[in-house]
């Protein structure tokens, strides 16, 4: 990471009805964070929303443009702050990680995600991504309508909660370039629930 302006982008779909999504674990993330750095109010720009705080530098997005143009705001907000993919991070669901289950990478493929798709378009693949594990329904035609766009059970609030708040706390490992460290302080979080 070149630069200590960074560019967070949390992933999902506007409105309340996909509020409690496992597709917009992104945006719940997004929000944790940007409660836990005391970050300003969320206020309109990018085709987002945008907050931005001062201790570390961040700006922190969420897309209001469906996540399958997400790529849309993530565009205009770095290329109004000049900002290159390596200074970008992007936190999203996926499907192939266990519920509760963190990953980090730097650049790589969709995975098939629509929303990272977009994104790739628009910035290229180089961004960071911080993968938050939501389980797959184990039938393929299950995925988009009554699992990706369904709500969390009651029951998997029992580590959502404590993920979102360790991505929040612990996200200074990330800025420093400690993955490692980040995603055993994660795994921490969790480690009593399983």
């Amino acid at each position: 990471m070149t630069t200590s302006f960074r560019l967070i982008v949390g992933l999902g779909n506007p409105g309340d009805e996909y509020a409690a999504t496992r597709h917009n674990i992104g945006f719940m993330a997004a929000d944790a964070l940007a409660a836990y750095l005391r970050c300003l109010p969320w206020k309109a720009k990018f085709k987002g929303l945008i907050t931005s705080c001062s201790e570390p530098s961040l700006l922190l997005l969420k897309p209001m443009t469906y996540m399958n143009v997400s790529g849309e705001a993530v565009g205009e907000a770095a290329r109004f702050h000049k900002l290159v993919a390596e200074n970008i991070i992007v936190i999203h669901d996926d499907l192939d990680l266990e519920p509760g289950q963190v990953k980090i990478k730097q650049g790589g493929g969709s995975g098939g995600h629509n929303g990272l798709k977009s994104i790739d378009q628009h910035i290229g693949q180089n961004y960071w991504r911080i993968r938050i594990g939501i389980g797959h329904p184990g039938v393929k035609g299950d995925v988009v309508l009554n699992y990706v766009l369904g709500n969390f059970a009651k029951a998997d609030y029992q580590w959502v909660e404590p993920i979102l708040n360790a991505i929040a706390h612990d996200f200074p490992l990330m800025l420093e370039g400690k993955t490692a460290d980040y995603l055993n302080r994660i795994a921490q979080a969790t480690a009593t629930l399983s």
